[in-house]
This record gives structure tokens, sequence and C-alpha cells, in this order.
């Protein structure tokens, strides 16, 4: 069970926000396999980039199944509040503010996981998000800038203190990137130096994998990123494998294919067809690359030339039988 604010649900499984991913079609089909937990996309800070088309697609989660939960990102602390005071009168229910994210394009501007670098902004930061809105304020972080700049356990409790309700810890550095192997028992030391929950989060891969994570950090939940990427079930199973220490059975090849047409219909009619039929090629491959073979890889070539979502629908139909698709 995990508690935000008034919010209360029995999964402690969050699904992590991803730029370019967990946009709001696939957070529906995440809820749909029983996710309850949901991070949208990263939204920039910076309200004068927000009549741009990706930002404008991004801020769309109002009427969104409960909690809207919506991340931030930017460097300068009036212009988060502002941000955050604009998200809740969006519908946002609560707010996370990212400090982890390791990519160059955010670094630069000294937003993401290199906040943490200066701890006295991070403090000024979160104390203006928390005083500005009256939802829940969360935060997700990096262990530190490099293995050699670890300072996690400062920042939980610079969070703490400024009211922050909920910490994400991914267990690796920034300069780590995706590469070499998440640090669990550094995510420890952070869940024991704090009150408020904390969430462990870096390759998460399966419900026994999760089971792992929780034994090792102590966290209160954890948060699945890459590994939902093609398996919107997959937080739903860890959730239904946490609660119950029962596997469920993973979808069969009926249901994903049912899902895979649903998402692509859901992509078109979310970003309209040019963009809708561009992103379902992402979306689809990364339901593809779980299979092996031939067929597989020649299905991804074709799906990917196409250019309309009536076209990518009608490929399926006979394409989608020879593969002997598993999850």
């Amino acid at each position: 069970m995990l508690k935000i604010g008034s919010f209360i649900r029995s999964s402690s499984v969050i699904v992590a926000p991803m730029a370019g991913v967990t946009d709001q079609p696939f957070r529906n089909y995440c809820r749909r396999f029983g996710a309850d937990w949901v991070v949208s996309e990263m939204v920039t800070s910076d309200a004068r980039l927000w009549g741009t088309a990706k930002s404008t697609q991004r801020l769309r989660f109002n009427g969104e199944a409960e909690p809207r939960w919506v991340q931030i990102a930017g460097a300068e602390p009036s212009m988060m509040a502002n941000a955050a005071v604009q998200n809740v009168d969006l519908g946002a229910q609560i707010i996370d503010i990212n400090m982890g994210c390791p990519a160059k394009k955010v670094c630069k501007k000294a937003a993401g996981s290199a906040l943490l670098r200066d701890e006295l902004l991070v403090g000024s930061i979160l104390e203006s998000v928390v005083r500005a809105v009256d939802v829940p304020v969360t935060l997700k972080i990096r262990l530190g800038w490099s293995r050699e700049e670890i300072n996690a356990t400062r920042i939980a409790g610079i969070a703490e203190n400024c009211g922050v309700q909920l910490l994400t810890v991914h267990g690796r550095t920034r300069q780590c990137r995706f590469a070499g192997e998440v640090d669990y028992e550094s995510i420890a030391k952070v869940k024991k130096s704090v009150a408020i929950p904390v969430i462990a989060n870096g390759d998460i891969t399966s419900p026994l994998c999760a089971k792992r994570v929780l034994n090792i950090t102590g966290a209160d939940g954890v948060m699945i990123g890459r590994a939902a990427q093609g398996r919107p079930w997959l937080p739903g199973m860890i959730a239904h494998y946490l609660a119950t220490g029962e596997l469920a059975p993973a979808p069969g090849t009926e249901l994903i294919w049912e899902t895979m047409r649903g998402h692509i219909t859901a992509l078109s009619d979310f970003y309209g067809e040019q963009t809708g039929v561009r992103v379902a090629r992402k979306h689809v491959g990364w339901y593809l690359d779980a299979l092996h073979g031939h067929e597989a890889r020649m299905f991804k070539h074709q799906f990917n030339q196409l250019e309309s979502t009536r076209a990518q629908l009608t490929l399926m139909d006979p394409q989608f039988s020879q593969l002997g698709l598993a999850a």
C-alpha cells in the first residue's frame, strides 16, 4: 500500500515518467493492466514553451483517472513554482520534480540530475514548489552526479525538511546514465535516513526482481521505467505479485494483439494521424523487441514504412498470427 497526500492505493508500484513514452495513451494502457500510479512525461517549467505541439500534448491530462501525477523540470525556483501552479490548474493532483534525468540537453540547462551539484538550489526549488501548491509534491533523484559526488542522503534530508512527501531514487549517478549495475545498497541508506516514503528505481524488470529490490533496499515501493516499454502489463503484474505472492500469467498472443492494435488507434486519436503513425512505430517496435527471429525483424521493417494508421492496422492482421508473439 502507498499513500501520497489523500491518495491511497493498495499498489506500491509506480510507472516512471519517461519522455517520449508515458504519454496519455500509454498511461491509460498501464492503468488498464492494473497500474494504480503512473507519472506523466516531463513537462518543462518554462511556460513560454507550452505552446509547442509537444508541450501541448504533454499537458493533456485533465479528465484522466486519478491520481494525475505530473512531472516538471527546470532550474529556476520561481519558474518551477509557477509551473506547478499552472499544472495544478490544468488538473494535476500530484507534482513530481525532476532531479534525476541524465540527458545532456536537460543537464546543459542545469536541470535534471545537474541540480544535485547545487544543494542550496535544490532546497530553494523544493521550498518554492511546496509553498506554491496545495497538492503533494514528490521528487525523483539519482545517487549523485558521479561516484565521487554521491549526496542522495543529503538531498533526501533537504527534501524531507522542505515538505516533499515522497522520494524516488534511481540507483545510479548521472555519470553512469543507464550503464553498470544499480547500487541498491545506496538506496537502502537513503531509505534509512528519512521518514518519508522512498521508492527504489533502476533495472526492475520482473516481479521477482521487484521483490528482491524491496528486500535489499527496504523501500516503500518500486518505480518501473524502461522495462515497461512495450509491456504496459508489467507494472500491474509486479503489483499483483507483491500483493499476493503469486505470479500472474503473462498476457497471451490474442490479448497482446488487441493491445497493439488498440494502442495504434489511441495514438492516432491523441496526436492526429500524421504524428500518431510516427509514434506508433516506436511503441510497436518495443512490443516486438521481445520477439526473436526473422519474421519479427521483417515485420518491424515493414511496419516502419507505413504512412497511415489504416495501413498499420491492416498489416497487423495477416502478419501478427505468424509471429507467435509471447510476453
